[in-house]
């Protein structure tokens, strides 16, 4: 089994390598699972390892290049930078992080919600809003006064307060919605 292991290192590191004379920035990290034992770690191109097995519970980042998603002990899902540092709460849907949309996914901080650009990592809204759906067509439903409501297993978000917003959190009318 370690002699998979291995080979498994040295055909990653492989692949990181040619990778990296294909254009790719020599500092992306590949993210290696140890299924049997539940860890995750991410090596360098060259096969350090970067972050050890264990320091995060889970890792939700194959590649981690700007930033990564993490499951941190004490914080709950996060994107970190290279050094550690917590960017900022990712929204939890379905028991992971936020899915993309159109570039965007959710970010959360004190209790309101804002987005990140998925390709690098910054926000690209403040959180600011009580609720906020991802977006499509080029806007995002949102609201500053909202309840949620179970429903079931599940719990949905009500507000006679709705409005759209653009990918630069300007706020747009129902009635310019892009489509």
């Amino acid at each position: 089994m370690r002699q998979i292991a291995k080979l498994m290192l040295v055909f990653l590191s492989s692949a990181f390598l040619f990778a990296g004379e294909q254009g790719k920035p020599e500092d992306t990290w590949q993210l290696l699972t140890d299924y049997r034992s539940g860890q995750y770690c991410y090596i360098s191109e060259k096969g350090d390892t970067m972050i050890p097995p264990g320091r995060y519970k889970i890792c939700f980042s194959e590649i981690f290049d700007k930033y990564a998603i993490v499951l941190h002990p004490d914080k709950g899902i996060v994107a970190i930078d290279k050094k550690g540092k917590i960017l900022y709460n990712v929204f939890v849907f379905d028991n992971g992080p936020d899915p993309v949309s159109e570039g965007m996914f959710r970010i959360v901080n004190n209790n309101r919600i804002g987005y990140a650009d998925a390709a690098t990592g910054k926000i690209v809204i403040r959180p600011a809003f009580t609720c906020a759906y991802p977006f499509a067509g080029g806007t995002a439903k949102v609201s500053n006064s909202c309840s949620t409501k179970k429903d079931g297993e599940y719990s949905v978000w009500e507000s006679d307060n709705w409005f759209f917003v653009d990918r630069s959190g300007k706020r747009i009318s129902p009635a310019k919605k892009v489509k």
